[in-house]
């Protein structure tokens, strides 16, 4: 399993929380005058986040792309670490919260996966950046209330509730990063899944010996075949969220205790 390499909560937390909550304003500020808003910086660096990535978003890289000096870059955030937390949170303050309380419990949680879908495919290196030091910014804050109420009327205790959205988070960014990472894979090849196949089914029908790996040949070439390729994305992303599904039901609604017989 790959480490990211990055990560939240690596600033200045006093700072960062200030520059989150935008609570700037308190105390003299130094530098030149300011010519853009903090929000600029931030929508700047997402968007060159979006188109190179997010090892491009350096603060020589940002400055260039809003058209300051670097130094003058340093009078709205202090670096990369701050500025990585804010761009998580202006994401996340920007996600669709539609009012899902009438539906059940099943669908408003299949939905906020989905909204995070959504989310990574637009914004990939989002997927990318460990979050176990949250920024606890009003982007985040807004989507972890949204999020836990899609567990309303489940008899789920507070830290089981926080679990469960955990554990749904969870799958959504590894399958997020798996897609991606086929996505890159494509990319980077000159033939589409289906060539690559095609052109390596001679050999592949020489080395795997079906007597040998008879149980892999015929699921391999079954889920091949369903898909016309190793793997679907899609189709693990579904395959995958109804089981997690499946497994929140059972907290949701355990199953009966086993009855013995009397004697």
């Amino acid at each position: 399993m790959r480490v990211p390499d990055h990560h939240t909560g690596g600033g200045d937390p006093a700072h960062t929380l200030r520059l989150l909550w935008r609570r700037t304003e308190d105390g003299p500020r130094r530098g030149p005058r300011q010519g853009r808003s903090l929000d600029d910086i931030v929508r700047a660096a997402i968007e060159l986040a979006d188109r190179e990535g997010l090892d491009a978003v350096t603060m020589r890289a940002l400055a260039k792309a809003v058209g300051v000096a670097p130094m003058t870059l340093y009078t709205y955030v202090p670096g990369k670490a701050e500025l990585l937390d804010l761009m998580l949170d202006a994401l996340y303050a920007d996600m669709p919260r539609p009012d899902r309380s009438g539906e059940p419990w099943r669908t408003r949680v299949a939905a906020l996966a989905q909204d995070n879908r959504e989310l990574f495919a637009a914004h990939p290196w989002a997927a990318e950046v460990a979050t176990g030091r949250p920024p606890l910014g009003p982007g985040l804050m807004a989507k972890y209330e949204y999020e836990l109420r899609a567990f309303d009327d489940t008899g789920l205790d507070d830290v089981t509730r926080d679990a469960a959205l955990t554990f749904v988070l969870d799958f959504v960014r590894a399958a997020a990063r798996s897609a991606a990472e086929a996505r890159s894979a494509r990319q980077a090849s000159a033939w589409t899944d289906e060539q690559w196949w095609t052109a390596n089914a001679p050999l592949l029908a020489e080395v795997l010996d079906e007597r040998r790996y008879p149980t892999a040949v015929r699921v391999g070439a079954a889920a091949g075949a369903a898909h016309n390729a190793a793997y679907h994305p899609d189709h693990a992303y579904t395959f995958g969220l109804t089981r997690v599904l499946d497994a929140l039901t059972t907290l949701v609604n355990p199953p009966p205790p086993p009855t013995h017989p009397s004697p």
